[in-house]
């Protein structure tokens, strides 16, 4: 089996072909165009997928926002890709191309690819949670995506960690994603220096080394372990899974699970705190193995 994997985000849309054994046969990249809208996005969709249609069988794909995984319609989305909100993308690829066709959250996505071919593998359940523009979170519980009642589980970015604290995006405030998603470090970061820097410049020596902005990042690990512990007390997973480009630093990810080790409380002894191990290929990889389960389903 071939499957045709596509991973939308804000800014890039990453697709290409995968194996039924999930190797990556090509893999492309392309803008986004954001700014065209989200009625937009169908139509970008088959120029890319027309290339490949008569190859491939299945099409299964990772998008920001909360989705409907039943219709494939976009339930609710951020700004990030304007009037998103609504829009059908299961519906007019099934219509065109007469393939299996799903659709799925980022989030959800990556979290299935960790599962099963990356840092959660091996563990029935864990929390996966990824640090950006804000935070994204899925949950893998007894070996499966745990969507909730109406797919908008794991929207760990608005738990509240503040009250009556900075004012977010989804219209709430104080909300965990204002004080420790990679934007908010970069925001503190400039408040304290007067420096607009990258989260990779931040941790490069030059900064790194430099005493305010070490004193920002480790207030700012600090909002990060306090959104985990919730998650921790709530949850008791054996394993939480981060990610986004900031958690590849190796200095967050070590002082991260020394704070969590600190908490006098078995649970927060014994939960593996891991890197994601996927990269950039887990949006694809894991909408891949939905597309393949939900073909197989279906034959």
């Amino acid at each position: 089996m071939r499957i045709f994997a596509i991973d939308i985000g804000g800014t890039a849309i990453k697709y290409g072909v995968v194996n039924g054994d999930y190797t990556v046969e090509h893999a492309f990249e392309t803008p986004t165009e954001a700014h065209l809208g989200g009625a937009h996005l169908p139509k970008k969709l088959m120029t890319l997928i027309d290339r490949f249609a008569d190859t491939v069988d299945c099409i299964g794909i990772s998008t920001a926002g909360q989705v409907d995984s039943v219709s494939g319609r976009i339930l609710h989305a951020c700004a990030t890709i304007p009037d998103y909100t609504g829009v059908e993308l299961q519906k007019p690829l099934l219509e065109r191309y007469g393939l299996p066709v799903c659709v799925e959250n980022d989030v959800n996505c990556a979290a299935t690819a960790e599962a099963r071919f990356g840092a959660g593998r091996g563990f029935h359940d864990f929390l996966c949670l990824t640090y950006g523009t804000g935070i994204g979170g899925a949950l893998w519980l007894q070996d499966r995506l745990y969507t909730g009642s109406r797919f908008s589980a794991g929207e760990f970015g608005h738990i509240v960690t503040h009250k009556d604290g900075r004012n977010c995006t989804c219209g709430g405030s104080g909300c965990y994603e204002m004080y420790a998603s990679t934007v908010a470090l970069q925001n503190d970061v400039q408040k304290a220096t007067g420096k607009q820097l990258s989260g990779r410049a931040i941790f490069a020596p030059g900064h790194f080394g430099d005493e305010t902005i070490r004193r920002v990042i480790d207030n700012w690990i600090d909002e990060v372990v306090c959104g985990l512990s919730s998650l921790i007390y709530i949850f008791n997973p054996p394993c939480i899974v981060l990610g986004g480009g900031i958690m590849r630093e190796d200095y967050i990810v070590s002082e991260i699970t020394r704070r969590v080790r600190t908490y006098p409380v078995h649970s927060f002894q014994s939960v593996a705190i891991r890197k994601a191990a996927l990269g950039n290929q887990a949006g694809m990889l894991g909408a891949a193995f939905l597309a393949k389960q939900a073909a197989e389903a279906r034959a």
